[in-house]
């Protein structure tokens, strides 16, 4: 029986990877997508009935740094803007992910970040009561979730306030946050910490999709109001703008942070000599509590440390309105994060968020927030609004601090869905983070890294990009999520479409979903719409299946032929994987002249073989390849190219040409 199966999932598995011949249509059909409403057009833009939900936090929150634990008090604000009355409320409760018995608990592979979870420690959320005013509200936890009961319904264009209180302990392994010691004090990081409202949406509802640990999250906009609370001798870093910088910051610090915001140079708020010194933090007893207000943002997250070094430079950049405003980029590292200094060679930390954020206003839209800050501490690479955690000291932090930053745009502009199409995020970075780096370094965008990944997901074990995150096989998501995706619109702007015609489009998707919620069905239909093209093919074999590009080349020569008085060729090209792609054909001939031929990717819709015929007129053919600056991730390479075989002595020099 295993024998039958494994030869039955053989025959599944080569004709997904193969063509059929005799239906070469069969890549260019529609794509099955959602019927356009008024919510959401057939453009792919938001229609004029498009909505989407509001949440506002009040958060009071007190850290006990040597219990390493965190308390706190919220209010909620849900502003119910769909024509749906709902009569209960969906909560995620994403710190239940470290209870021992929850599913991402039980269902890791061992491997990722929670590799080396602790059984013993029984993490998870404290939550005594939710409450409106003086009403209780009955409410039912399922794993990472809570539904909570209603006193009424909530009616469309009304708004529903409720309580509560809650604590969890820092868990002692790392998931988008943690806590670390390091030589002159301990670093916090708290992301994914407070319990937040589901989305609820015109395409899934309610959104309840567990956390499990790799689909991140899918949350509404908002404004926040975040007190925190910690030890006097810390410095704090949240998603959005101190409110009290004359209660927690000295005169001193004050003044840098002027300066620096009026200087693209770094300016250092505060130095490693002054770490530990007490007159770095306001004179006075107790703790100090940091006030910050973030508006129109998907969620918070904050940092704390005693150790925190910290430097800030301004940038100018245009917004919507062509009109100049500054932006705050800052760092805040320990003294071993040495990489992050200003004086290494090319800026450090603070240039390069300061780089990112200039880099992609122009590139695709305003930066829209006042400010920036990346924190070095346990957690290698994370982003937030208006706030990234990157690790790594010794190695410069100029990729991963790029790659967060880069992220404002997408998750946190564009508002995707992470838990299931966690490509429309990581991979759209991870693609325009190309475009940053080489311009950061003065280089051409070299996609080579997320090629090779392509290429062995091609010859080796492999799933669609559109699998949800959590549903990847060990070791894939990177290589589909992030690197596949990335050489998908690379290869999109370079070889099918060309610069200007996809940045339009792409530059008009982020427009018209900036602040709103897109889903892949939108991306599609407004790059088609924007490009003026039919790409069904592509998003369906890059996105949508798992199929492979494998295009071959073949050459003949015409037998003796009296009636002929020029020798010709035979070139054949094939496309003979499930995926299909434009085909570029190169001829060498040993004078010297070269002979180029495209063929627009439509070649492929009636057939997977296309021939020409070229007249040799005295020369001699040396080399034939098809994909001759190799920028396809082409399964089988072996058959791309022809060379012409060795001369022998009873062969006329037509007949066989030198190696090239």
């Amino acid at each position: 029986m295993r024998i039958l199966l494994a030869c039955v999932l053989a025959l599944a598995c080569a004709r997904w990877a193969h063509a059929d011949p005799d239906r070469p249509y069969e890549a260019f059909a529609p794509l099955s997508l959602p019927t356009p409403n008024e919510v959401r057009l057939g453009s792919g833009a938001p229609g004029p009935a498009y909505w989407q939900q509001r949440v506002d936090y009040r958060i009071d929150a007190t850290l006990d740094a040597d219990a390493q634990r965190l308390s706190a008090t919220m209010e909620v604000a849900y502003h119910n803007n769909s024509p749906h009355t709902l009569n209960f409320l969906w909560i995620q409760l994403e710190q239940n992910l470290f209870k021992p018995d929850s599913i991402g608990t039980r269902t890791r592979t061992g491997g990722g970040p929670m590799r080396a979870m602790d059984d013993d420690f029984d993490g998870g959320y404290d939550i005594p009561s939710i409450r409106t005013g003086t009403t209780e509200l009955k409410f039912t936890v399922y794993d990472t979730l809570a539904r909570v009961e209603l006193p009424r319904a909530i009616k469309p264009g009304e708004r529903f306030k409720f309580q509560l209180d809650f604590a969890f302990d820092m868990p002692p392994y790392l998931r988008r946050m943690g806590a670390e010691d390091v030589e002159q004090g301990r670093i916090f990081e708290y992301a994914q910490w407070f319990p937040h409202v589901c989305n609820y949406d015109d395409v899934h509802g309610w959104n309840t999709l567990p956390y499990a640990g790799s689909g991140e999250f899918y949350t509404n906009f908002g404004n926040y109001e975040v007190h925190i609370t910690v030890p006097r001798t810390y410095l704090v870093a949240g998603s959005g703008v101190l409110q009290n910088p004359r209660e927690v910051l000295t005169p001193l610090q004050r003044q840098r942070l002027e300066e620096a915001r009026k200087s693209r140079e770094t300016v250092m708020i505060r130095t490693a000599e002054e770490v530990g010194d007490p007159a770095s933090r306001p004179a006075g007893q107790g703790p100090l509590t940091w006030k910050f207000k973030g508006e129109n943002i998907r969620t918070f997250a904050w940092a704390a440390s005693d150790a925190f070094i910290w430097n800030a430079c301004g940038v100018v950049v245009k917004d919507l309105n062509g009109n100049d405003k500054i932006v705050l980029c800052q760092s805040l590292y320990p003294v071993e994060a040495t990489a992050w200094a200003p004086t290494v060679e090319d800026g450090g930390s603070t240039q390069y968020v300061a780089h990112s954020v200039e880099f992609y206003s122009d590139f695709l839209y305003p930066y829209p927030y006042p400010i920036m800050t990346n924190v070095n501490g346990p957690e290698g690479g994370m982003e937030y609004p208006m706030i990234v955690f990157c690790g790594g000291r010794t190695r410069s932090p100029l990729f991963v601090t790029d790659h967060e930053v880069g992220h404002t745009w997408f998750p946190m502009i564009v508002n995707t869905d992470e838990r299931r199409h966690a490509w429309m995020d990581e991979g759209f970075t991870t693609f325009i983070g190309m475009h940053s780096l080489a311009a950061f370094r003065g280089e051409a965008v070299n996609p080579g890294r997320a090629r090779q990944q392509t290429m062995q997901l091609a010859r080796g074990r492999s799933q669609p990009i559109a699998v949800f995150p959590d549903r990847n096989l060990p070791g894939l998501l990177g290589s589909l999520q992030y690197r596949k995706t990335a050489l998908g619109l690379h290869l999109l702007r370079e070889v099918v479409l060309g610069p200007e015609r996809f940045d339009y489009a792409f530059r008009e998707y982020v427009r018209r979903w900036a602040f709103k919620s897109p889903q892949p069905a939108d991306f599609f239909r407004t790059m088609e719409d924007a490009t003026g093209a039919d790409l069904a093919w592509f998003f369906r074999q890059w996105f949508l299946e798992d199929g492979t590009l494998d295009q071959a080349l073949e050459v003949a020569f015409d037998e003796s032929d009296e009636s002929e008085s020029t020798p010709r060729a035979t070139v054949t090209v094939r496309s003979l994987g499930r995926q299909v792609m434009p085909a570029t054909v190169v001829l060498q001939f040993d004078d010297g002249t070269i002979d180029r031929r495209e063929f627009p990717v439509e070649a492929w819709a009636t057939t997977r073989e296309r021939s020409f015929r070229i007249d040799l007129q005295g020369r001699t053919l040396r080399r034939a390849v098809v994909d001759p600056d190799e920028l396809l991730p082409d399964a089988d390479r072996a058959n791309n190219r022809w060379v012409a075989p060795a001369p022998t002595a009873v062969e006329s020099p037509q007949d066989a040409a030198p190696s090239p």
